[in-house]
Order: structure tokens, then sequence, then C-alpha cells
């Protein structure tokens, strides 16, 4: 099967195709355009193109929602230096931020470009077509579910004030064009549910004879979606399972854990031996001056820096927390020098290392006496020039991803799926100003819903504290 490479004049095509513009995509407004022009599995493949390019955006997994998950953590914090992240990083937002509205607003036109897919009615006149279309339905539909998982972590309720899955979650867009134009939040174990629905039915319809490029959506993608979904939620037999699917899949490709002398490169060159899923970035439709480089580097912008508390979980010869991973620059703070070194940098979504600490988690919780988690995190140990262990706790494995996934995202999940306090590791740094700590449950523990969206929506209930 051909993959269309996503590229400006991809998205041109999509605009084409479908008769829409982005606001057309947002889930308040209404929809009168005609999307009846997609005729075959080509047309699907560029709406597709479409969807991945804007999860490229500087709102989504260009930037933000990467930024996100170490800015509000002991991992990193922002300087001020250019007035970016200032507000997520001190956990001190309001229902008018624009980081809340922008992530808001473009995962959900991910969400209808993944809905025109989804809900096509177009057949194949061949087998093959036929088979081309379903896989890139079940493409749709775990794009689908990554959105709405991505939006629940931000602006769901699950940690908020004793929370848990009757809390108020999302709204779950299923159509592209629906006479529902003022959905309302679903509970978080609904948009739970509906996650692994979406992700089951792409697996029925998805097939590894057409799995390919590393830059799209993959079976071995489905799976590794899916157990990062269950990990968040403590769906321990699920991860397992999902993260041993994903592994096993991943592996007949020729995908596996980077070596020590591999790990800085991984970062530097497109689909590397290590990656399930990443998105693309080219010379010609990188975020430029708005991209995760200018934030990180030392530049006019960069002002996203990394915390000593970080740094010092490395030992001397771990690759990871090495000087070309992170660095002082010329002013002597700390600053990730190893990962988005470029405008044109791939972002990994889903690497091996994750599914494997997804994995070891998993059975960990099943069966702390499981040989194979010890096996599992000295995979990743001794493949980034640390000393094995000898023994496992949980703790291990929660430090083990934040030295692995460190910059990627994941770190303040990480905390407040495991129902922790945020650390403070530097009171000067980490901006969260008169507050003092900040304790799990409290309503800053979640975005709020944007003031646009409860003005546009008044099935549309705000977050507490906003």
């Amino acid at each position: 099967m051909k993959i269309i490479t996503k590229s400006i004049l991809a998205l041109s095509l999509l605009l084409s195709v479908v008769s829409c513009d982005d606001s057309d995509l947002d889930p308040t407004l209404s929809v009168n355009k005609d999307i009846s022009t997609i005729e075959s599995a080509n047309d699907l493949s560029l709406v597709l193109s479409g969807a991945y390019n804007r999860m490229t955006s500087e709102f989504y997994y260009g930037r933000d929602i990467l930024v996100y998950g170490d800015v509000r953590s002991d991992n990193a914090y922002s300087s001020g230096n250019s007035g970016r992240f200032v507000t997520p990083g001190s956990m001190d937002m309001v229902n008018s931020d624009g980081y809340a509205s922008d992530t808001f607003t473009l995962i959900y036109r991910v969400i209808g470009s993944a809905n025109i897919v989804i809900n096509s009615t177009i057949a194949g006149t061949t087998a093959d077509e036929t088979n081309q279309i379903n896989y890139y339905k079940g493409q749709g539909l775990a794009l689908r579910a990554l959105a709405h998982y991505d939006l629940l972590r931000l602006y769901g309720q699950q940690n908020v004030n004793g929370g848990g899955l009757n809390a108020a979650g999302v709204a779950y867009v299923t159509e592209f064009q629906s006479s529902n134009q003022t959905p309302a939040r679903k509970t978080v174990g609904e948009v739970k549910d509906l996650i692994y629905a979406d992700l089951d039915q792409a697996l029925t319809l998805m097939s590894t004879t057409y799995d390919g490029s590393k830059e799209t959506i993959t079976t071995a993608a489905v799976n590794g979606i899916k157990a990062r979904v269950a990990l968040y939620f403590e769906d321990w037999t699920i991860a397992k399972d999902a993260s041993s699917k994903a592994m096993v899949l991943a592996t007949a490709k020729g995908t596996r854990i980077a070596t020590s002398a591999e790990f800085v490169s991984t970062y530097t060159i497109p689909t590397p031996v290590n990656s399930i899923f990443e998105l693309a970035f080219r010379s010609n439709d990188n975020n430029s001056i708005n991209g995760l480089y200018n934030i990180y580097a030392e530049t006019t912008y960069g002002d996203i820096g990394v915390l000593d508390n970080l740094k010092n979980q490395f030992s001397a010869t771990d690759v990871r927390g090495g000087t070309d991973m992170i660095a002082l620059d010329s002013k002597k703070k700390l600053r990730n020098v190893g990962k988005f070194i470029s405008f044109s940098s791939n972002v990994p979504l889903i690497r091996f290392e994750e599914m494997v600490l997804v994995n070891a988690e998993a059975s960990f919780m099943i069966s702390n006496a499981d040989a194979t988690v010890l096996t599992s995190i000295n995979s990743i140990a001794t493949n980034r020039g640390a000393a094995a262990y000898t023994t496992v706790t949980r703790d291990d494995i929660l430090k083990e991803r934040r030295k692995e996934l460190a910059f990627e995202g994941f770190r303040f999940d990480d905390i407040a799926r495991t129902k922790q306090n945020m650390p403070i590791v530097d009171a000067l740094k980490q901006t969260y100003d008169d507050k003092g700590v900040i304790l799990f449950g409290s309503y800053r523990y979640a975005f709020p819903i944007p003031l646009v969206e409860t003005n546009a929506n008044a099935n549309t209930k705000q977050n507490a504290g906003y």
C-alpha cells in the first residue's frame, strides 16, 4: 500500500477534497459543507494526511502538549524569557488562557478530520481497495481515540476533588456533520470506554499487511495507544496485553530498544530503530520559531529550562543524562539539548521503550513477584549505560519512565495518575506563586474549559475552580 507523506501540498488537496476550512471542524460550530466528493481510498488517505498535519501544529504535538507534561512537573520550568508557558508552568490558568483554548480547538479539529474518514460511506471496487479503505478508517478511529485521550488528560476532572471515573470528562465527538452542535461532556468513565471501543474497532479493520511508514498509525501503534490509555487508568491486564502485542508487532518490523551507542542519534534521524509511531516534520512544514527546538534551545525564545533535580537522577555513565542530552548553556542554565534539536526533527509519539516500561509497570502491579519485570527494566537501564537493578519496585519503574521519557510529555501524567502532590524541587523556578505545595486533587490538576467554548456551548460546564 502506498502511504502518502504529509506535506503542505497534501493539506491543500485535503481542503479541496472536503470543501472546508479549519473553522468548520470545531465541534460547536454549524457545518454545512459538502464532503460527498470523497470517492476513493486515495481521498481518505489525503484526509488522514491533513489530520497528521494538524497534529504537528505548535498547539498540539508540534510543541504545547509535550511541554505541558514537563513544565508543570519536577522536570522543567518556564523562565518567561519570551512570556511563553508562564501560566501552564505555574499551574495558574484562567478560563480565557490562550494555551487552554488553542490546544482544545486544535485537537477537536484533528477529531473532525478523523470523523470524515471514519464516517465515509465509499466502497472499494476490489478486495484490495476495500481493505485499504478499512485500514484508513482504522487509522481514523485510532487518531480519534488518541485525540480524545489527550483532551481527557488535560481537561478531565478525574484528578480533581476525588474525581475518578464518574467525574466530568470531555465531549466525545463522533460525527463531522452533526445535528448536535452543542455536545455535553461525558463522564471520564464513558470517555474511557469510547476510547477503548474506537481502538478495538480499529484493530478489527486494520491488517499488518497494510502497515507502512512509522510516520502514520500502524497496528503496533494502535496497540501502543491502547496500552498508554490502560496504564493511565490502571487497567493493568489491558495495559500488559496491549503493550505485549505492540512490541511483538513492532519487533516483526525490526523495531527494538535503541542501544546506548544509538540513543542520542535516535532523536536526530527520522524513523529510528526504536520508533513505533512518530510525526514527520520536514524542512518545508516545521513550526519555525514556534516549534520545540526554539522553546528548548538557547535562542531568543528558549523559555523552557531543565531543573537540576532531573539531571541529578542520572548516573555519570547514563547516556540520557550526558552532555549530549542535558547540558549547561552559555549562561549556566540547564537545557534539553538532545531532543528536538532542529526545526525539522521528527517528534516521537510512541517508542519501543515506552511499551517496555508500560509492560513492566502493569506486570508488577498484577504480581510484584513477576520475574519479567526485572528483565524489562534492566533492558532499558543497561542499554543506557546505567547500572542494572538487582530488585525492582514501582518507584524504580516510575523513575526509569522519568529518565527515559523526559521532555516527551509524560511526567505530569505519571505524577497525577499515581495520585501524588506536585513535587517542589526548586521553589524559585517552579513558579507556583503563593499557593505553595499543590496537593493532589487541586483544581489546578486540570486545565480550564476555554471561555470561548463555554460561551458557545451551554451544555459544556466549566471545570472546578475556574
